[in-house]
C-alpha cells in the first residue's frame, strides 16, 4: 500500500504542492513537485560504497525532459522517442547542480545522483525552479548528509519596477530582467540571469526580493522533514589516526611552511610560471613523504590535493595582506588584448585575451532559412541567435580525447549567447541568421567572459550592427571560516578555491544583460553580493575601453564573403501566389535564379544570394509574381489553353486572363485555333478586370483598326452579320 504524505502552501499566487510516497520507492528519497499544472518528480540516491581513486565529490544531476508531459510528440518523422539531452535540460540540469552542490559535505566520496523527471509542464511555469525545489525537497528528506534546504524563484519585472515572483512565460516577454535565484532570505547560493541592460542597483535588488520570497518554500520543507521524522547519516570520513588522513595531513602543512619561498617569492603571472610552481612543491612533496613513517600507497592520494592546498595558501594570504599571487591588486584586471580581422574568407572574426585566456571568436552569417529549429519540452520555433563554445585538451595545456562539448561548454556558450542577444538588432531590420562559434585556446579563469568580449567583437567587425559592445567579468571571492571575506575583481585559476565564487557579469556601458554565479561557501550574505555586482561595473568599463581601441563600432558593410539579403514587402494575400501549390512557384524560383526565399507571414520576402544577377532575376520574377494586374497594362503572354470561345494566356506566373474569339483579331475569326497555337507568345492588352477578378484581354486593340467602306459593318464584329428579318 501507498504511504503518501503531502504538504502545500500558497506562493506567488499559485499552490505549491510536494508530495512524497506515491512514487520510486526504491530510492532513497522521491519528491513529486507541483506549481501550476507543473509537475517534476526529483529523486536522490546516494551509493552503497566509497568510490576509491577519485579527489572530488562524484554528485551527478540530471533533468529529464519528457515531451509526454507537454502533450508533444517529437518532430522527427523517424524517431519519436527521447534522444540526447536537450541544451535547455542540461542548462536546467546546471541549474540545479549548482544550487545543491555547495551544501554537500564535498568530502564524501560516495556516488549521489539526482534525477529531476518532468511528468507535467503547463508551458507558463517554469520547471527548472520546480525541479530545483523538488530536488531540494528529495535530498531533505533523504537520510544523505546535507546543509539545505533551499529554495528557488524565478524573478520578473512589471512596467511599474516592481518585481514579480515566479514571472510567467506570458510575463516574461514584457519583463525587462528575467533573474533564476537560489538560496534562503539569508543567503544567495546561485543566480542564473539576464537582462536588457539593467542597472547595477535593479539587479542587486532583483536578486536580494527574490530570495527573501523564498522563506516559504524553505519553511513547508522543513516543516515536512520535521513531520517524516528524518535522521541525517553520520559522513563516512576518516579519523586523524587513518594514514590518508595522516598523508594528507603532511602535504597540507608542508604547502605551507613554503609559502614564502616557493608559492609567494615572486609573482606568478601566468600560467605556465605557476604550473612550474606545482611541479616544484610536489617534487619536494614527495620527498617529505617518502621521509615519513607513512605507507607509499597513500602517497598519490596525498599528493592529488596539492593544488588545494595551495589554493587555500592563496586565499590565506589574500585575506591577510592583500597579495595576490600574480601581484596584482584586488580590483586589478590582468593584461588585455583585442584584435578583429584575423582570418580571411569568413564573414568576421576577433581574438580576445585576458591574462592567459584566450578566445577566437568568428561570425558566420546566414539566410532567415537557416535558423535553428527548435522541438523541446517547452519551445517550439526558431532561434535565429546562437553562439557555439569550443574548448578542447591544449586549451588547458593537457592531452586527452577529443569528444563532443560538455555539459560546461553548452553553459558557456548560453551564457555568452544571454549576454549578447539585448544587443543585437532586430530581425526586421537584420534579418541575417547569427552563428558565433568561440574557440578556447587557452583558458585560465572565466573563458566565458573572454567569448562574451570576443563574439562582440567578432559581431561588430562582421557589420552586423550592435546597439553597444559588450563585455564581462568574473568576479571572485577569498573567504574564510571565521566570516572574513575580500571580493576579487577578475578571478584566475589559483583563486578559486575553498571559500571562493564565480561571479560572472556581462553588460554594456548602459547595464547589465547577463549574470551567473556558483560557489564553494553555503552561500553569500548580501554585503558580498552587493560589493561584487558594482565592483564589476569599474571593470566592465576598463575592458569595454580596450575592446573599443580595437573597434568601437559595427561597421557600415559586411563581409565581401557574407551573403546579401534583400527584402520586399508584399501582400500577405499574395503569399499563397509565391509559394504555389504544394511549393511547386517557390523551390521553381529558387532553382531558376539560385537564391535562397524565405517568406513571413506579413509578407515580409526575404531573397538571400552572393550573385548580384540572381538577385535581380529573383526580386524581377517574385515582383512579376505578386503584381496586381490593371485594366489598360500590355503584356507579352503565353497561350496556355485554346478553347472554342477563346484563348487563355498567361501573362504573369500564376495568372492568366481570357481573349475572347471576338478580341483576336479585327476579322472575322471562327475558331481561335485557326489563329493561335498552344506556347505561342502573343501580345495583349487588358480590357478589363471583371467584379470576379477575371482578366478580360484584348489581341485586336494593339492592331490597326483596318479601313471598310462606307456603310459596311465593322470587319470581325458579331455585329456585321445580316440583321434579323423583323418579327411578324
Amino acid at each position: 500500500m501507498l504511504d503518501i504524505k503531502r504538504w502545500s502552501t500558497n506562493w506567488g499566487g499559485r499552490e505549491l504542492i510536494l508530495e512524497t510516497g506515491r512514487y520510486a520507492h526504491q530510492a532513497d528519497a522521491a519528491v513529486t513537485v507541483q506549481y501550476g499544472d507543473t509537475v517534476i518528480m526529483a529523486t536522490v540516491v546516494k551509493s552503497k560504497r566509497i568510490r576509491d581513486g577519485i579527489d572530488y565529490f562524484p554528485l551527478m544531476v540530471s533533468v529529464e525532459e519528457k515531451l509526454y508531459a507537454a502533450g508533444k510528440i517529437k518532430g522527427s518523422r523517424f524517431i519519436k522517442r527521447e534522444g540526447r539531452p536537450t541544451d535547455e535540460s542540461i542548462l536546467n540540469g546546471r541549474i540545479v547542480d549548482r544550487a545543491l552542490r555547495p551544501l554537500f559535505d564535498d568530502r564524501m566520496r560516495n556516488d549521489i545522483q539526482v534525477v529531476c523527471t518532468a511528468l507535467a509542464v503547463d508551458g507558463e511555469n517554469d520547471y527548472a525552479i520546480t525541479a530545483l525545489i523538488a530536488s531540494s525537497a528529495a535530498i531533505a528528506l533523504s537520510p544523505i548528509p546535507w546543509n539545505g534546504p533551499i529554495g528557488a524563484a524565478r524573478i520578473g519585472q512589471a512596467e511599474d519596477g516592481s518585481f514579480i515572483l515566479n514571472v510567467t512565460t506570458t510575463e516574461l516577454e514584457t519583463s525587462p530582467i528575467d533573474v533564476v535565484v537560489a538560496g534562503s532570505p539569508e543567503k544567495m547560493i546561485m543566480v542564473e540571469a539576464g537582462a536588457n541592460e539593467a542597472s547595477e542597483q535593479t539587479m542587486f535588488e532583483a536578486m536580494k526580493w527574490g530570495c527573501e520570497q523564498l522563506k516559504p518554500v524553505v519553511s513547508l520543507i522543513e516543516d515536512a522533514v520535521k513531520e517524516m521524522n528524518v535522521v541525517k547519516d553520520v559522513p563516512e570520513l576518516a579519523g586523524e589516526e587513518d594514514p590518508q588522513v595522516q598523508a594528507n595531513t603532511l602535504v597540507e602543512k608542508f604547502v605551507s611552511s613554503v609559502a614564502d619561498s616557493m608559492i609567494f617569492n615572486s609573482p606568478k603571472v601566468s600560467k605556465k610560471e605557476r604550473n612550474e610552481m606545482i611541479a616544484e612543491i610536489k617534487e619536494k612533496a614527495v620527498e617529505a613523504l617518502a621521509s615519513s613513517a607513512i605507507e607509499e600507497d597513500f602517497h598519490g592520494k596525498a599528493l592529488s590535493n596539492l593544488k588545494l592546498y595551495v589554493s587555500k595558501e592563496i586565499t590565506k594570504r589574500i585575506l591577510e595582506n592583500g597579495q595576490r599571487l600574480d601581484g596584482r591588486k584586488l580590483t586589478e584586471i590582468r593584461g588585455l588584448l583585442s584584435e578583429v580581422d584575423l582570418l580571411p574568407r569568413v564573414h568576421g572574426s576577433a581574438m580576445f585575451m585576458r591574462g592567459d585566456t584566450q578566445a577566437l571568436s568568428v561570425v558566420t552569417l546566414g539566410s532567415p532559412g537557416d535558423v535553428q529549429l527548435l522541438d523541446t519540452m517547452e519551445k517550439d520555433g526558431t532561434k535565429r541567435y546562437m553562439h557555439h563554445y569550443n574548448d578542447a585538451p591544449y586549451t588547458y595545456g593537457e592531452a586527452g580525447p577529443m569528444r563532443g562539448p560538455s555539459r560546461r561548454a553548452i553553459g558557456h556558450g548560453a551564457l555568452a549567447e544571454r549576454a549578447l542577444e539585448p544587443v543585437l538588432p532586430a530581425v526586421e531590420k537584420f534579418p541575417y541568421t547569427i552563428r558565433v562559434v568561440s574557440e578556447i585556446m587557452g583558458s585560465n579563469g572565466s573563458s566565458s567572459m573572454a567569448s562574451t568580449c570576443g563574439s562582440s567583437l567578432s559581431l561588430m567587425a562582421s557589420g552586423v550592427p550592435l546597439t553597444r559592445s559588450v563585455a564581462g567579468i568574473a568576479m571572485g571571492l577569498a573567504s574564510d571560516a571565521s566570516g572574513k571575506w575580500t571580493v576579487l575583481t577578475d578571478l584566475q585559476d589559483v583563486e578559486d578555491g575553498p571559500g571562493g565564487m564565480d561571479f560572472k557579469i556581462a553588460g554594456t556601458e548602459q547595464g547589465i544583460t547577463a549574470v551567473q554565479m556558483d560557489t564553494k561557501t553555503d552561500g553569500l550574505t548580501w554585503d558580498i553580493v552587493e560589493q561584487a555586482v558594482n565592483q564589476s561595473k569599474a571593470a566592465r568599463t576598463e575592458i569595454l575601453g580596450v575592446m573599443a581601441g580595437a573597434i568601437a563600432e559595427s561597421r557600415t558593410e559586411l563581409s565581401p564573403y557574407a551573403p546579401r539579403i534583400e527584402t520586399i514587402q508584399i501582400n500577405p494575400e499574395k503569399i499563397g501566389d509565391v509559394i504555389g501549390p504544394g511549393g511547386k512557384t517557390i523551390k521553381k524560383l529558387v532553382e531558376e535564379t539560385g537564391a535562397q526565399i524565405d517568406i513571413e507571414q506579413d509578407g515580409r520576402v526575404m531573397i538571400t544570394t552572393n550573385d548580384g544577377e540572381a538577385m535581380r532575376l529573383a526580386v524581377e520574377k517574385i515582383q512579376l509574381i505578386v503584381k496586381e494586374i490593371e485594366a489598360g497594362e500590355i503584356y507579352d503572354g503565353k497561350v496556355v489553353r485554346i478553347e472554342d470561345f477563346g484563348a487563355f494566356v498567361n501573362l504573369i506566373p500564376g495568372k492568366d486572363g481570357l481573349v475572347h474569339v471576338s478580341e483576336i483579331s479585327w476579322d472575322h475569326v471562327s475558331k481561335p485555333s485557326d489563329e493561335l497555337k498552344l506556347n505561342q507568345i502573343v501580345k495583349v492588352k487588358v480590357k478589363e478586370i471583371d467584379n470576379l477578378g477575371r482578366v478580360n484581354l484584348s489581341m485586336k486593340a494593339l492592331l490597326p483598326r483596318p479601313e471598310r467602306p462606307e456603310g459596311a459593318a465593322p470587319t470581325g464584329d458579331r455585329g456585321s452579320r445580316p440583321p434579323r428579318a423583323p418579327r411578324a
